[in-house]
């Protein structure tokens, strides 16, 4: 009997039995001449001057647009309270936030009825004290958040013509239900929602391109079948039901395939699904056991783990020539993801038996490896933010496994928020 001895798998053949069945700066920025641009907040107003429930409105948006402008990383923010300063905007406003050394100016005013909010909002690049880009967005109460992160995503893309990841989520396993459930949960930790309620075991979530779909692993049926949760129509079915481990891996870039493992019966193995047509293609030979595949960003490559040569390794697939080539050689490996830019694989591993699981960086010549996290509980599934500027994943160091998210370089490393139970195998969404 061949000896299962990759991380992801062995936790879900348990529980098919159970039931019966260095100190280097890679860059944030990844430009080393980048310097942060000096950023003018004003006070956001509120439409009606008389009324306390635009004046609350306007606030909150403002903290939420300050929080992410802060976390962004690219933004020194100057700030000053209340004043004419931030009332009248005109050449004499401008000039006082460009002699105080500022690049941009932001300002905004907003309304609420009750049920909907309402944003005016100005970007002024001071340069040439003129109007950049003049936006008004709106939406229910309950959208608010959201409506000041895509606030937030479209400065961020304005002035550093970078993409923003404000209105991005991250969904994960959680067991605070007593029972493993899928959950998303905004970048910046707030908005926690419980998408499944199977009272099962669901792991391993996958977010398809586009950002409306997330495809996991269930034991709702006592078989680890693959479903589908749609978020625009709020609904959740089958997707892959075979005999054995049906785990989602990544998609295409163009979002038309998706790789996985199954199993059907006999070894794990890579197989790649025509989303149109429905048909299943076996990517591996000569591979005995195979799982956790992960997209290159051109849709060229395929990252995976193979026990093929003892312990778990990293491997990647050419799929046009059917090419392999490994790129490390640890004790163990797991959980690779690739970054957006193509540049970097992340990964869990160990370099010796005596070591906990750590996250690590490697080029895709494996010459060149990078550990990120050190001495500080077992490290493991990371994900990428759509930037490629940081990473989530699932951390021990609090006796208890937590969701932490840092800086690519390693740096910065913190919880993402406090959340009932353990918190498993985090995706970062488009």
């Amino acid at each position: 009997m061949i000896k299962i001895c990759l991380t992801a798998l062995l936790t879900i053949l348990s529980l098919s039995s159970a039931y019966g069945e260095t100190s280097i700066y890679i860059g944030v920025s990844q430009d080393k001449e980048y310097r942060k641009t000096n950023l003018a907040l004003a006070q956001f107003l509120p439409i009606n001057t008389k009324s306390k429930e635009d004046l609350r409105v306007a606030a909150e948006i403002r903290d939420i647009v300050r929080e992410d402008l802060m976390r962004s990383r690219y933004f020194d923010l100057q700030e000053s309270p209340l004043s004419l300063a931030n009332i009248f905007i005109n050449k004499k406003t401008l000039s006082y936030w460009s002699k105080l050394g500022s690049d941009y100016f932001i300002t905004a005013k907003a309304s609420s009825t009750g049920a909907v909010w309402t944003l005016k909002a100005q970007i002024y690049k001071l340069a040439d004290k003129k109007l950049l880009i003049e936006k008004h967005y709106h939406g229910e109460m309950r959208g608010l958040r959201r409506g000041a992160h895509l606030f937030s995503d479209d400065i961020v893309k304005e002035i550093t013509g970078k993409v923003g990841i404000a209105h991005s989520k991250i969904a994960f396993s959680n067991n605070s239900t007593k029972h493993k459930e899928i959950f998303i949960i905004d970048y910046d930790g707030e908005n926690l929602l419980k998408l499944t309620n199977t009272r099962s075991i669901n792991l391993l979530p996958r977010w398809s391109h586009d950002g409306n779909k997330i495809y996991y692993t269930s034991y709702k049926y006592l078989n680890p079948d693959m479903f589908e949760i749609d978020l625009l129509a709020g609904k959740i079915k089958p997707y892959i039901t075979f005999q054995g481990l049906n785990i989602p891996g990544g998609n295409s870039p163009d979002g038309n395939k998706m790789v996985m493992t199954l199993s059907m019966g006999k070894n794990p193995n890579i197989y790649l699904l025509n989303k149109e047509t429905r048909k299943l293609k076996k990517l591996l030979k000569n591979f005995s056991l195979a799982s956790s595949p992960t997209y290159s960003p051109d849709g060229k490559q395929i990252a995976f783990v193979s026990d093929r040569s003892g312990n778990p390794q990293l491997y990647v697939l050419n799929l046009e020539t059917g090419k392999t080539r490994k790129l490390t050689r640890f004790n163990w490996c797991d959980s690779p993801a690739w970054s957006p830019t193509g540049e970097w694989i992340a990964f869990a591993g160990r370099k010796s038996r005596k070591e906990k699981m750590n996250i690590f960086l490697t080029d895709l010549t494996g010459n060149i490896k990078h550990r990120l996290t050190i001495n500080s509980g077992s490290n493991e599934n990371p994900s990428w933010s759509p930037d490629g500027r940081f990473l989530v994943f699932s951390s021990t160091r609090n006796k208890k496994k937590e969701l932490f998210i840092m800086d690519v370089d390693g740096s910065a490393q913190h919880l993402l928020t406090e959340i009932d139970g353990h918190s498993y195998t985090p995706h970062w969404s488009p």
